[in-house]
């Protein structure tokens, strides 16, 4: 999952370098944390969410097909879930 994660994100964003994927295993559900470059957190969102709404869409379908639940988290600079508003 976390390599899926960092296909589409590292396509998507100007700083690839910078982009940090963490995964937190559970036995049912799986966190993915991702942060990135500041000025591209906009890039990763879209207008509306649409663009994180159609990544989570995505990993939900993989991770179905998996038998598991994930769940992808933005975090800001100081480590706390970025909010997104619509």
């Amino acid at each position: 999952m976390k390599e899926f994660v960092a296909y589409i994100v590292k396509n998507l964003v100007d700083h690839p370098d910078k982009v940090k994927i963490n995964e937190i295993g559970g036995t049912q559900t799986l966190i993915i944390e991702l942060s990135v470059e500041k000025s591209d957190i906009g890039k990763i969102i879209g207008k509306k969410g649409k663009t994180i709404n159609a990544i989570r869409t995505l990993l939900m379908s993989v991770a179905s097909r998996n038998g598991i639940r994930v769940n992808l988290e933005i975090l800001e600079e100081n480590g706390t879930p970025a909010e997104i508003s619509e």
